[in-house]
Parts: structure tokens; C-alpha cells; sequence
């Protein structure tokens, strides 16, 4: 279990001390655990011992060993293909894509029991409402997750913004953003500095709401967000798997939809009905077979 999950896991069961001591790590998690023992007692406004009792009742034994936890799990949140292949778990040769297909739906499963149906369905209120513009980007691989949700929302929904990954032109969307509008940012390991920069800039000077989807690593945007959305992603191979973030986004899509079905319905069939106007099928295309 990662250091936030064993932090998360004992609130209930901490002193009002230890937690503000458990508040101040996890709003900038995890650079706030890194600071020395009483830069952080002063931050949190306790004092050392009680920073003492709450790293053991963590389990660690003292600070030190509490603070090699957070730079384990930061150099764990930078490792890249080649530095997973030595560790991985390959998939039987014979039944390769059976037992891939099972490592995903594990990581699915996971995902779904992970994630609190209340935060899903805060997340998904505030998509749906029409008066909140949506912007969204992702990351060197996982934009492309965000595109995926952007091209559905815009069935649904209008003002969908989907960001290009040219940080010149980032300041156009920017000043576009009003506090009432909602930022999503997928970001997974191996972060990119310039979506952290933007997660910043967001929240702070446009005081959106800020939704990022990452890892159990957590990005570092994620300490601007409002709500942050963590789904499993190693296979047991050199490479990390989507498919727990792309089921997620799915289900949002479905869930967003039935919010309001009718409103919907109408916007899929002039969108439609607009769509097969400016682009029509070829001589030889039956209508009927041109994907909705």
C-alpha cells in the first residue's frame, strides 16, 4: 500500500493533532512529507512528537523511514519501460492475449472498487451541468484518452474544449476559463512538468474546478485538484496499462448521458443529422452503415 493509502486508511483512528498533520501531507503530497520534522510541525501547526506518533502509527519506524517511503514511491512514479522489464511478470507465451486480458480486467475490477461512487458521481454532476464549460488535455500517451472523452461529451453536451498539446497556444484556453468551468487532466507516471505548470495555473488564478486522473502515484497536478481520480495501471510487464482509465471515462460517458436522456437524445440526433449532411456517404455506402 502506498504511503497516502496508509495515510487515508488511519484518519479515523487519528488524534485531532496527527490529523493535521495527515491534511497538510496530503494537500501537497508527497513534497509535504519531505520537508525536515519541524519545517513540517510548523506547517501543520502541531508540534515534532506529534509528527513522531503519527508517522508510527503509520507503521514506520520514525521519521526517517517514513520520508524513504515518499522517495521510494517518487522514484517508483519515474520509471520507465526499460526500467520495469528486468522486474516484469510476463504472460504465458501459449495464451498470451488470455492472460493479458485477464491482468486488465483485474486492474478494471480494481479501479471499480477503489474509486467511491460518491466521488464518481461528483465528478460526473459536474460534467453534465450545461453551464460550466469543460476543458480537457492529457499527457504524452494519455491524451489520448482525453480526446476519446472529449469527441463523445461533445455528442452530449456543448462548450467541450479539448486542449492541443502546443503549450504557445495553452494561454488562449486559459484566459477562456471562468471559476464556475471544469479543467480534466489525465497525467500518468513519467509526468510532464507542463501539465502541472497548467493544473496550477488553473486552479489557482482561475479557481476552476480541477479534475485529474492519474495513478497510484499520483501526479503531480494532482495537488491543484479539486477531485483526483486514481486507477491502477501495472500489468506486470514493461508497460502500463489504460484500460482501467479508459472503462473509467466510459462509464462517465454512459452515466453523463442518462443525466438528462432527452436533452441528450436531441443532441445526438442533430449532431446526426449535421454530420451526414457536411460529410456524405460515398456512391457505394449504404447510410446504414456509417458508425454513429
Amino acid at each position: 500500500m502506498s504511503v497516502r493509502g496508509r495515510i487515508e486508511e488511519m484518519v479515523p483512528e487519528l488524534t485531532s493533532s496527527e490529523r493535521k498533520v495527515a491534511t497538510v501531507i496530503l494537500a501537497d503530497y508527497p513534497f509535504a512529507g519531505l520537508q525536515t520534522i519541524q519545517e513540517l510541525a510548523d506547517r501543520a501547526k502541531v508540534s515534532a512528537p506529534s509528527i513522531t506518533r503519527f508517522v508510527a502509527k503509520l507503521g514506520y519506524h520514525g521519521y526517517q523511514a517514513f520520508q524513504r517511503g515518499l522517495i521510494a514511491e517518487l522514484k517508483e512514479s519515474h520509471r520507465s519501460p526499460v526500467d520495469l522489464k528486468p522486474e516484469e511478470n510476463p504472460a504465458t507465451p501459449d495464451r498470451f492475449l488470455a492472460d493479458y486480458a485477464d491482468r486488465l480486467a483485474t486492474l478494471i475490477k480494481d479501479m471499480a472498487a477503489a474509486i467511491p461512487q460518491q466521488q464518481f458521481d461528483a465528478v460526473c454532476d459536474l460534467i453534465a451541468d450545461p453551464s460550466r464549460n469543460i476543458f480537457l488535455i492529457g499527457g504524452r500517451i494519455s491524451d489520448t484518452i482525453a480526446r476519446m472523452l472529449s469527441m463523445h461529451l461533445r455528442q452530449i453536451r456543448g462548450r467541450i474544449h479539448h486542449l492541443p498539446l502546443d503549450p504557445e497556444i495553452w494561454p488562449d484556453y486559459v484566459l477562456r476559463i471562468r471559476r464556475q468551468d471544469v479543467f480534466i487532466l489525465f497525467d500518468f507516471r513519467r509526468y510532464q512538468p507542463s501539465l502541472t505548470e497548467l493544473a496550477r495555473l488553473v486552479s489557482e488564478r482561475r479557481q476552476a474546478q480541477v479534475v485529474v486522473v492519474t495513478d497510484k502515484w499520483l501526479a503531480p497536478a494532482s495537488r491543484h485538484a479539486g477531485h483526483v481520480l486514481v486507477v491502477p495501471t501495472e500489468t506486470g510487464t514493461a508497460w502500463d496499462g489504460q484500460a482501467a482509465a479508459v472503462t473509467l471515462i466510459e462509464a462517465m460517458i454512459v452515466a453523463i448521458s442518462e443525466r438528462d436522456w432527452e436533452a441528450t437524445r436531441k443532441r445526438i440526433e442533430q449532431w446526426d443529422d449535421a454530420r451526414i449532411t457536411l460529410g456524405p456517404p460515398g456512391p457505394d455506402m449504404d447510410i446504414e452503415e456509417i458508425d454513429p
